[in-house]
């Protein structure tokens, strides 16, 4: 399965610590020159990925690039080189925490531009915009024409958590019966072992959070395992979205255990390969889903236990 942007990012950060770590070991100071073929040759990579990595090095100020000479050490050891791994995606990762955090309350409008974002947060453009990468990875902000920039819809009423169940109806069964449906066996096993135990909790013990963690991590699953890339990639964006922006549902805990054995008795069907009562079982599920919405939860409908699909 092709990697996500995110994961792409994350691994050029990776390899951006291991570049460092590889220039202590040279000992090299400030001013040297960082060859590309040497730290391909020492990280066991190509040039490509490496010139990513010293990229986030130069953005970091690291690292300085001259033009058609390469990259050079602007950080030594007596400058703090040695601290700089554990430093590197700290910055990006908590601004973007607090972009979703002010976005989350409403402190932050639908369209921002950069310049924006860098006086609220009194840090560097640059850092500014890799937070934004990771937004964007996560399907929480877009690009506009020009310097702006347009956050998703958030899950945070009753109509968009409508929209977002009439949404899935239409992709997620689509989903698994695509041409070349298939789960990773190790994956589907951790997925059901999470909430087999998350079943287990004693009465009054389940928490609303900790199931729409594992609703999203169940359909994310789902997704991951469709052999239609574009239905995969919509799906994905769409549970990244739920899970960030979607306040918990005050639903009663016999409704969350209705659902989560309703995600067993789909994976059942899944290991059976039995795609075509998978994507029944999946359009029923969303649908009480609809029901189970808060505004129509008291309307005096039955439980419905695991295997009454079946």
């Amino acid at each position: 399965m092709p990697r996500t942007r995110s994961n792409t990012r994350r691994n050029h950060m990776l390899l951006a610590r291991q570049i460092i770590e590889v220039a202590l070991e040279k000992g090299m100071n400030a001013g040297d020159h960082l060859p590309e073929k040497v730290f391909s040759e020492a990280c066991g990579v190509s040039r490509t990925p490496i010139r990513s990595a010293l990229k986030i090095l130069e953005d970091k100020e690291i690292v300085t690039r001259r033009e058609e000479e390469g990259f050079f050490l602007v950080v030594g050891p007596e400058q703090g080189l040695a601290e700089q791994p554990s430093q590197l995606g700290e910055v990006e990762d908590s601004l973007a925490a607090r972009i979703l955090s002010d976005r989350a309350e409403r402190r932050i409008g639908d369209v921002q531009s950069v310049s924006a974002f860098v006086r609220r947060y009194s840090v560097p453009r640059s850092a500014v915009l890799n937070a934004l990468k990771i937004l964007t990875s996560e399907g929480i902000v877009a690009q506009l024409p020009g310097r702006t920039w347009a956050f998703q819809p958030m899950l945070d009423t009753p109509n968009a958590i409508g929209e977002s169940l009439d949404f899935r109806l239409m992709l997620e069964p689509q989903a698994i019966l695509a041409p070349g449906f298939s789960m990773d066996s190790q994956k589907v096993g951790l997925v059901r072992q999470q909430m087999q135990d998350f079943l287990d909790r004693p009465n009054g013990r389940m928490s609303a959070a900790g199931f729409l963690k594992l609703d999203c991590d169940f359909h994310a699953f789902i997704a991951e395992s469709s052999g239609n890339r574009f239905v995969r990639g919509a799906l994905l964006a769409h549970q990244r979205l739920r899970q960030t922006t979607q306040k918990d549902m005050a639903l009663p805990e016999y409704r969350l255990r209705q659902s989560l054995e309703e995600h067993l008795d789909i994976l059942d069907s899944l290991e059976r390969m039995q795609l075509d009562l998978a994507a029944d079982q999946m359009v029923l599920h969303l649908r009480r889903s609809q029901i189970r919405r808060p505004k129509a939860a008291n309307r005096g409908i039955m439980p419905l236990g695991r295997g009454a699909l079946r």
